[in-house]
């Protein structure tokens, strides 16, 4: 068993690791890589300023998204969504996305996504 305390968790943004495209955003690691071991994925937990959110990009691989607290708007090019608590999506491998807070409250995300 591998707990990591919300309080300890690493903060994967600058200086550690500036995430390309992602402005107004702290960004933990709960699970795998800097937080400790794993084998098949991480999580990380995403806090959204008002105004905040990545670019449109995308990845080689997976990636799903639960929305812990707020609003998130996530689009992949052709199509935008806005999801509310507890509400979740799933971005295919070589699938463009973006992230965007366009409220005025602090919105929060859980992503899990596989170990590349």
């Amino acid at each position: 068993m591998h707990v990591t305390r919300l309080d300890a968790a690493p903060a994967y943004a600058a200086p550690a690791y500036a995430a390309p495209g992602h402005e107004a955003m702290r960004m933990l690691r709960l699970q795998g890589r800097e937080a400790g071991p794993a084998q098949t994925l991480w999580l990380g937990l995403s806090h959204l300023l008002p105004g905040g959110g990545t670019t449109l990009d995308a990845a080689p691989v997976e990636k799903f998204y639960l929305v812990l607290a707020g609003e998130v708007t996530i689009g992949n090019g052709a199509e935008t969504v806005v999801l509310g608590l507890w509400d979740s999506c799933r971005i295919a491998p070589g699938e463009p996305r973006m992230l965007a807070n366009r409220t005025n409250r602090p919105a929060t995300v859980l992503l899990a996504m596989p170990l590349a």
